[in-house]
């Protein structure tokens, strides 16, 4: 079926009704996304929709000094680019790659007009996008009210969900203007979970060794969001 081989590496187009894929293949490109890639940004038109496969992408609000904070990340359950079906095509955050891998893109109009046409692909997509919002509210419950500790190993489980292995390529420094903190509260929470055996690091890279220590330490907004109904991912290590 064109770019793809079927079944994708992405769970939302895998949902897809397979008469839709067929009409949509011819516009959907397989491409590499490199870690740092800019798929969009706050101001500008959305253009292109992405369907990550190995990839992960951060959705991140960027404030007018520079600052951000990561609201949300996308892996192979899902897509960036849930506004347009809601009508906005100016984007309102920023997203990046933060997990090199392969994608597919597609471009916008191709599946607005498909979505346009209501029935089964309009649930899905709409489903993906409650699955989308409640994690964002969980990131707002956490960032508000959980400790450092607990933030740094949801984010770890969250983005190790959307990976095909146990390690992550990521300093402290990222990780910490990922969770909008100081870096040195990441690299002394990051070492007392070293010392507790759940993760070993080097400078860039962080692998999960005791997947159930993090799980243990995470807030609650975790548990939570495994037990929400949406796009399943991988759940051990």
């Amino acid at each position: 079926m064109s770019v793809l081989s079927w079944p994708s590496q992405n769970v939302l187009l895998n949902a897809m009704p397979s008469e839709v894929v067929k009409r949509l293949c011819p516009d959907l490109e397989r491409i590499q996304m490199p870690a740092g890639q800019v798929l969009s940004e706050p101001g500008f038109l959305t253009r292109d929709i992405y369907f990550p496969a190995t990839s992960v992408v951060s959705m991140s609000y960027v404030m007018e000094s520079g600052t951000s904070a990561e609201i949300a990340l996308i892996g192979r359950e899902g897509m960036v680019g849930v506004p347009l079906l809601l009508g906005n095509s100016i984007s309102t955050v920023q997203a990046s790659v933060q997990s090199a891998g392969v994608g597919f893109r597609l471009p916008s109009r191709c599946l607005i007009n498909e979505f346009e046409l209501g029935g089964k692909l309009m649930h899905v997509l709409l489903r993906y996008t409650g699955f989308l919002i409640g994690q964002m509210e969980q990131t707002a419950a956490c960032n508000r009210h959980g400790t450092l500790e607990q933030r740094l190993c949801r984010w770890l489980l969250l983005t190790l969900d959307r990976l095909p292995g146990n390690e992550l390529t990521m300093t402290h420094e990222l990780i910490a203007n990922t969770l909008g903190v100081k870096r040195e509260g990441v690299t002394e929470a990051a070492s007392r979970l070293r010392h507790r055996g759940a993760i070993r690091y080097r400078r860039g890279h962080i692998e999960v060794l005791d997947r159930p220590i993090l799980e243990r330490h995470a807030c609650e907004c975790y548990r939570m969001d495994r037990s929400e109904p949406g796009p399943r991912l991988r759940r051990s290590v």
